[in-house]
């Protein structure tokens, strides 16, 4: 009797590609708010358990909870930018972070712009169709 194994090294992708998806998704991630909101690129990248902390520790727990969170009014001038400078995965290659530099940009109700400059840090999920979605930001 034969005994094959369906997860030969050939079958595995290299760390190199896996954080190269990543740096992907990041990208994707990023064009997509600046093309569709804040609120649709944020859901849209979201795990469906995803975590996202903001102000004054706030957690907003869900993908559609993060949705409502960012459809608030005061997000619609709003505009968000960012680089991974680092990109790790996991040795299983089905987690991975990132963080790198990100710069916010808002209006307030003068029209003043405000910009407040940061460090972001990431944590991704690989999903069963291959992509990848955040599970906390």
């Amino acid at each position: 009797m034969v005994v094959c194994s369906c997860n030969s090294d050939k079958n595995q992708k290299t760390e190199l590609q896996l954080k190269a998806e990543i740096t992907e998704a990041e990208k994707d991630f990023e064009k997509m708010v600046s093309e569709k909101g804040i609120a649709e690129g944020f859901y849209q990248f979201a795990d469906s358990e995803a975590v996202i902390k903001r102000e004054n520790d706030i957690l907003i727990i869900g993908k559609n909870n993060i949705r409502k969170y960012y459809s608030d009014p005061k997000y619609k001038t709003a505009s968000v930018s960012w680089t991974p400078d680092f990109v790790q995965v996991s040795k299983d290659g089905d987690l991975g972070y990132t963080y790198g530099k990100y710069v916010w940009t808002s209006k307030d109700s003068l029209g003043k712009e405000h910009v407040s400059k940061g460090i972001f840090h990431t944590v991704w999920k690989k999903q069963n169709d291959g992509s990848w979605k955040y599970v906390w930001d």
